[in-house]
């Protein structure tokens, strides 16, 4: 009950629905997701004044459009100054894999607070979007080495 943050709950007990959660995402079928402020009971309560019609998915048509890539110009040689960047981001990203597990490590281990889960979390989007940049660059380098 003092968790701030979000949490998914799939369950049958109604009871435990309605003491636990303050809104809803009410699956209906036929790509029919009802978003509901409130618990089960309100829920219920208000169903019969809810029309799902109008909220099926309408039929969009898709335009399709060629789209051109630009040519390659010419390719050029790696400098000096990218050899040295490219080795060093190996090793750049070997330490970030390394802290990525590490991170998850801890998140799994079930032995945490809201707020440390939370930290750990920020924590390893931050080492996530970090090692995706530096494995996007290195990516770039090694291409001007062929």
């Amino acid at each position: 009950l003092e968790f701030n943050g979000c949490v998914l709950i799939v369950s049958h007990d109604r009871y435990f629905l309605d003491r636990m959660v303050d809104h809803l995402f009410v699956f209906k079928g036929d790509a029919v997701i009802k978003d509901f402020p409130g618990n089960y009971s309100d829920y219920r309560a208000s169903e019969n004044t809810i029309n799902f019609d109008e909220l099926k998915p309408k039929k969009v048509k898709v335009i399709k459009e060629e789209v051109k890539l630009p040519l390659k110009s010419k390719s050029r040689k790696i400098t000096f100054k990218e050899k040295l960047e490219l080795e060093g981001i190996l090793v750049e990203i070997e330490k970030l894999e390394k802290e990525k597990a590490e991170l998850e490590e801890k998140l799994s281990s079930g032995n945490l607070s809201g707020i440390e889960i939370n930290d750990i979390s920020i924590e390893l989007g931050n080492a996530i979007a970090l090692l995706e940049k530096k494995s996007n660059r290195w990516m770039e380098l090694e291409d001007l080495t062929k």
